[in-house]
């Protein structure tokens, strides 16, 4: 049987270009069948065989290869989401921390791909419906983050929050952000919220600059239910809010929209060269200067 791998590139930069280039060639050298989006392959110099696709890219390819930063591998995750199709994403952004090697590993890359070498990892989603008087207006998934956004530069929104059909609190704030473990260390990071390990299965909730009281982090149950309600303030000209999830999709919230968020039916699956502990990706994505401090204790 043909194995089949799927490369998707950021082709706007002309390293992922040479680096989707080279491991198109070296694949296909092995004996692999390499396929490629429509719209990348008209930017790329491909060897004879690539297979060029259109519409379901994921048919028949045991590994998604994604080349690029955080925001391709992200995209890539709509590509492999309800798939069995794996992502192995190369850095060639800033953190990346969904991407598993970095551009110096590119031999190892291959060498496990073609060797099949690799582990699966499940990373848990999050499924996001909107609902306005009652209907459906939207719905998706998001594998980093959903978060809720004012409308409006200089004007906050009012949320009310609940939490397995029960309010909790009402305030109002810059934004709301939904969180996996496996988007703790994205938007959820930068606003305060907790890094949680991706082996963890939990949902995380942060209110972004809440003007409140008890406006704090949460991490709640993967099972639970949690929900926003976009408010209309009377007497004002509220214009409400924003979803986006991933940082890709967004849907205008007017006032009165409802937004919930539950754990995702569908998981995304992700491909491990090595099983290192996730402590090692904290220390490396944000260059932690641990091994003075290591030293300092032991001597202590």
């Amino acid at each position: 049987m043909t194995r089949r791998v799927l490369i998707l590139t950021h082709t706007g930069r002309d390293k992922a270009r040479a680096v989707a280039e080279h491991c198109a060639k070296a694949l296909s050298a092995a004996g692999l069948a390499v396929c490629v989006p429509a719209e990348d392959a008209a930017e790329l110099a491909l060897p004879e065989g690539v297979e060029v696709r259109v519409g379901d890219l994921t048919v028949g390819c045991e590994l998604a290869l994604v080349i690029g930063g955080d925001g391709t591998i992200l995209r890539a995750a709509e590509v492999v989401h309800g798939s069995e199709t794996l992502l192995l994403g190369i850095n060639l952004g800033h953190v990346g921390f969904l991407a598993e090697a970095e551009h110096g590993d590119l031999a190892r890359v291959i060498d496990a791909i073609v060797d099949r070498t690799y582990t699966a990892e499940e990373r848990l989603t999050l499924e996001v419906r909107v609902t306005e008087g009652g209907v459906e207006t939207f719905r998706t998934f998001a594998l980093n983050e959903a978060s809720i956004e004012k409308g409006m530069s200089g004007r906050m929104v009012e949320v009310v929050i609940e939490i397995d059909g029960r309010p909790l609190s009402r305030f109002g704030c810059d934004g709301v952000v939904f969180s996996t473990p496996t988007g703790s260390t994205a938007y959820n990071f930068s606003a305060g919220g907790p890094i949680v390990w991706p082996q963890v299965e939990a949902l995380l909730m942060v209110p972004v600059s809440a003007h409140a009281l008890f406006a704090r982090p949460m991490v709640v149950s993967p099972t639970s239910n949690l929900a926003v309600e976009v408010l209309n303030r009377p007497g004002s000209d509220d214009v409400g809010a924003v979803l986006w999830c991933d940082g890709r999709r967004s849907h205008a919230l007017p006032p009165g929209a409802r937004i919930e968020i539950t754990r995702g039916g569908e998981s995304v699956r992700l491909a491990r060269l090595a099983e290192a502990p996730f402590t090692d990706r904290l220390v490396a994505k944000f260059e932690l200067p641990v091994d003075g401090w290591r030293g300092a204790g032991r001597d202590a």
